[in-house]
């Protein structure tokens, strides 16, 4: 069997800015890489502008897409409308999904529709939006169609709206695309990593967020700061906990139901991870969805799918391995042949 695995690995010398942080390191492309091989011979498949003759060319028997994309807010539903177009069978969440859960207020007015809940907002494309804003202060502003942190920073927490105006105008030039101006959830929040598809969809140990771990001053937030600067190697970030201590088990299984609606709703496949913050009342609101999940495979940087998967009892390569179980298993309804060699040692 040849497995082809989809994906945008960072450029050199790009780890001062925010511009490729949705993009993997090549330590992680290794990993998975490893974790693939189980299965049979692994093809990589960097998700440039030579994808589509790469693809074509190898034609492997799947995908395993952890691929975001080059441009434009469709950008992660490139690579899997390409395997789409050539019959490829691939990994996760199909060309739809993965636009809408990419555009934030898409993904919202979906889940306001299907009744799951979520923080009242409004998109902004220019500033004069602002004139009619009905959300009362404090609100959360950010990019409606980043990841990874991106455009998301401690002062996108707005008190007034001389500074709601300020942080618009400064995201708006910045990254060329509507502003998410969100009801702010002062809550604790958690991450729901989920595996499966239709009856047979399960959540891992949910991550909580310890805030206090954050630097003296900073708002209860983990935006590019928290993920980027503040978190390293040398000096990590004790931020999560893995399930979360003190958390009233009443809440974590709300927080559980209302992860695997948003699932649902947005038609995801495989595997996801979702925010979750709960808000003024108690009731935890889906933040949004991230059908390509980061999974850095160092247990000590905060990677949540990882951590998550490793309290279920899963390695590192049997979560990879198994992600791409579940997709074989949807696509053919068949268990998928682990390689002869992986076999026999």
């Amino acid at each position: 069997m040849r497995i082809g695995l989809a994906y945008n690995e960072k450029p050199d010398g790009s780890s001062g800015s925010d511009a490729y942080a949705e993009w993997d390191d090549p330590s992680t492309i290794d990993a998975v890489d490893q974790a693939l091989s189980l299965f049979g011979d692994v093809v990589r498949l960097e998700a440039d502008e030579f994808l589509p003759q790469k693809l074509a060319l190898a034609h492997p028997d799947i995908v395993f897409n952890i691929a975001e994309g080059l441009h434009g807010p469709c950008r992660e539903s490139h690579v899997p409308a390409l395997c789409e177009y050539l019959n490829i069978p691939y990994t996760g969440s199909d060309p739809l999904a993965l636009a809408l859960t990419l555009h934030k207020g898409r993904t919202k007015e979906i889940l306001a529709y299907r009744g799951v809940p979520t923080a009242p907002f409004r998109v902004v494309e220019m500033l004069e939006d602002l004139e009619r804003m009905p959300l009362p202060f404090p609100l959360f502003v950010k990019p409606v169609a980043e990841g990874s942190g991106k455009g998301i920073f401690v002062n996108n927490l707005c008190e007034s709206p001389a500074q709601l105006a300020e942080r618009v105008l400064f995201l708006l030039r910045r990254y060329d695309q509507p502003v998410l101006v969100e009801t702010y959830l002062p809550g604790p929040e958690f991450t729901v990593a989920i595996l499966g598809n239709n009856g047979d969809v399960r959540c891992l140990p949910i991550v909580g967020f310890d805030f206090a771990t954050l630097p003296a001053g900073a708002p209860p937030v983990y935006g590019y700061e928290a993920k980027w600067i503040w978190d390293t190697p040398q000096n990590p970030l004790a931020i999560f906990q893995c399930p979360p201590t003190g958390v009233p088990d009443s809440l974590c299984r709300e927080t559980e139901r209302v992860a695997l609606d948003a699932y649902r709703a947005l038609s995801c496949r495989d595997w996801c991870r979702i925010d979750v913050r709960v808000d003024r009342f108690g009731v935890p609101n889906v933040v949004e969805l991230n059908p390509l999940p980061g999974i850095i495979p160092d247990p000590a940087m905060n990677s949540c799918f990882p951590k998550a998967a490793r309290v279920a009892g899963f390695s590192y390569d049997e979560l990879i391995q198994e992600v791409v179980r579940i997709a074989w298993r949807r696509i053919t309804g068949r268990t998928i042949p682990a390689a002869a060699a992986a076999v026999s040692a």
